[in-house]
């Protein structure tokens, strides 16, 4: 399947649990230590228009990744974002295309399978962030199967097996982990842990996170 099918799946299922979120809930802290759940949904819209830039090879600026704006609707934001992005998406070429990611470091470009692919996981991450801070539940059997589809576009043939749904987050470079970076860093997990709980920690998630009282 196109990656950038399996991508707009991931931003429906972040919508499924966006469409969730109550006016009162918009204060509340999240997992990502950094935002309100206000200020993580803005980050999504803000993402999105940021990804359909460089899609567009407008992208390099730092101020097209943060003009999101989520006005009294921000369900009806993050939709529109989805339509801009999927639309930037759209192009034949797109795949192939250089995207600029100035989230990782100036200058820093990948092509566009793989930047769609780490946008994908951004969104499966911030879905489950969401579902915790309101406290209703993460899709994970669902989520897992689209990642698994992403890998087998994304990763060479030979290093398809068991536990392939987790390898596109093993794909996301060490630069992008850490303080202040795109993702925190990867935690441990107990080996017999759910392929969810893996996955979560690869992208610095500490999966026993319970939701955030409303």
């Amino acid at each position: 399947m196109d990656i950038r099918q399996l991508d707009h799946q991931a931003l429906l299922l972040t919508g499924e649990v966006i469409s969730q979120v109550k006016t009162d809930h918009l204060r509340l802290a999240t997992p990502c230590a950094d935002w309100t759940l206000y200020g993580l949904v803005r980050h999504l819209v803000s993402q999105n228009a940021g990804v359909a830039a460089s899609a567009r090879g407008t992208g390099e600026p730092w101020a097209v990744w943060r003009a999101g704006d989520l006005r009294d609707d921000p369900a009806g934001a993050y939709e529109a974002s989805v339509g801009e992005a999927t639309a930037a998406f759209a192009e034949d070429d797109v795949l192939e295309r250089r995207f600029a990611l100035p989230e990782v470091g100036e200058g820093f470009a990948v092509p566009g399978r793989m930047a769609i692919g780490f946008h994908l996981l951004d969104y499966m991450a911030h879905a489950w962030g969401i579902a915790v801070t309101i406290g209703t539940a993460w899709e994970t059997a669902a989520e897992l199967t689209i990642t698994a589809l992403c890998v087998a576009a994304l990763v060479p043939d030979e290093t398809h097996g068991a536990g392939a749904a987790l390898r596109v987050a093993a794909l996301v470079p060490d630069e992008i982990h850490g303080a202040g970076a795109a993702f925190r860093q990867r935690i441990a997990v107990p080996h017999d842990a759910p392929q969810g709980d893996h996955l979560l920690a690869l992208l610095g998630r500490d999966p026993s996170s319970t939701p955030v009282p409303c």
